[in-house]
């Protein structure tokens, strides 16, 4: 590969049914810049939409000789799915999911995979491996709030999420947990805003870390990681920018040898970064896949990623292993033709 076709495999752009990030840019997208991965973003009406879209969009791929595309979706149940209509079925809420027997919850999952895998996706930015005290419930407005949490205890959630990721598998669908090491006991949603978005409670050997290490050891391809800060684990860095985090305690202490990918990175908590920056920072921390709802910060985020692999052949050593890492899961989904 050349740098910019190795930078490309390191961004997932969101793409909406019309409007300004559609179909067109992300096409634009996959042919400027090389982008290989793509998620459906916005709301998307009926699964024959979405099967064009992704044939459209591997057809691309495989005419141009690139690797295939991840393709994924929010698609947890309940409040919080982008994948509606004609070939997905009604989904029920997290907390309604933590409710059913492990065979029944694996069932569930593993409909709710076969269903995306018919229209083309080959992950879902799901499970959500977040755990929402009691106290604290629908005060927490990235997950309590949409009822998105499997339960109020970690234990109870850690069981869930490897449920979840089972069932997911059994598909053929790789799954993602998010959103590490945890949004449950913040305010604000880090979607939406820059403060009230701080935990100070979580620590490296934080019981409601267990969820993530249960869909870890489930086989979960990838971790989704938050943009909220976590003194305890790194006092200087928010999630997306830290080595202590993704680095030492994901990948070092608890074993996670998958894909690492942020959270949206056009948000308020990371606007003080330029996206340039955003970029290098991320990967440097350990990070593989850089996520962005619109495809312009495409740009930026290569012209970052190129600017620094050229004038610093260590950052360029960290590139071709995230690379690797995304290669390998894409391999695992037959995404890769040999010969």
């Amino acid at each position: 590969m050349t740098p910019a076709q190795r930078a490309g495999q390191l961004i997932m752009v969101g793409m909406t049914q019309g409007g300004a990030d559609d179909i067109a840019a992300v096409r634009a997208s996959l042919r400027d810049h090389y982008v290989g991965s793509a998620y459906y973003a916005g709301g998307w009406e009926g699964a024959a939409a979405v099967q064009a879209a992704a044939d459209s969009l591997q057809g691309q791929t495989r005419q141009a000789g690139s690797p295939g595309l991840l393709l994924a979706a929010d698609q947890e149940g309940g409040q919080v799915r982008q994948l509606r209509g004609n070939g997905f079925t009604s989904t029920v809420s997290a907390v309604r999911q933590g409710q059913l027997t492990p065979s029944a919850r694996r069932a569930y999952a593993a409909s709710m995979g076969r269903q995306l895998r018919a229209a083309g996706l080959n992950v879902d930015l799901a499970p959500v491996a977040d755990t929402v005290p009691a106290a604290l419930g629908k005060d927490n407005g990235p997950i309590g709030a949409f009822d998105r949490e499997y339960g109020n205890d970690p234990t109870k959630v850690a069981a869930a999420v490897s449920d979840v990721v089972h069932g997911f598998d059994s598909s053929g669908l790789a799954a993602t947990l998010k959103h590490f090491p945890g949004i449950g006991r913040i305010a604000k949603n880090t979607d939406y805003s820059s403060s009230g978005i701080t935990d100070s409670t979580t620590g490296p050997d934080d019981p409601y870390l267990t969820p993530f290490g249960a869909g870890i050891r489930a086989g979960a391809g990838l971790v989704m990681i938050s943009s909220a800060r976590y003194p305890k684990l790194d006092p200087k860095h928010p999630a997306t920018f830290s080595a202590p985090i993704i680095t030492g305690l994901l990948r070092q202490k608890m074993g996670f040898k998958g894909v690492v990918i942020s959270d949206d990175l056009n948000t308020p908590a990371l606007a003080s970064t330029p996206v340039q920056e955003r970029a290098v920072r991320f990967v440097g921390a350990g990070g593989d896949l850089l996520l962005t709802a619109t495809d312009r910060l495409v740009p930026g985020l290569t012209r970052g990623l190129l600017a620094r692999m050229a004038s610093d052949p260590a950052f360029a050593r960290v590139v071709a292993g995230a690379v690797q890492r995304v290669m390998t899961l894409k391999a695992s989904l037959g995404l890769v033709r040999c010969g």
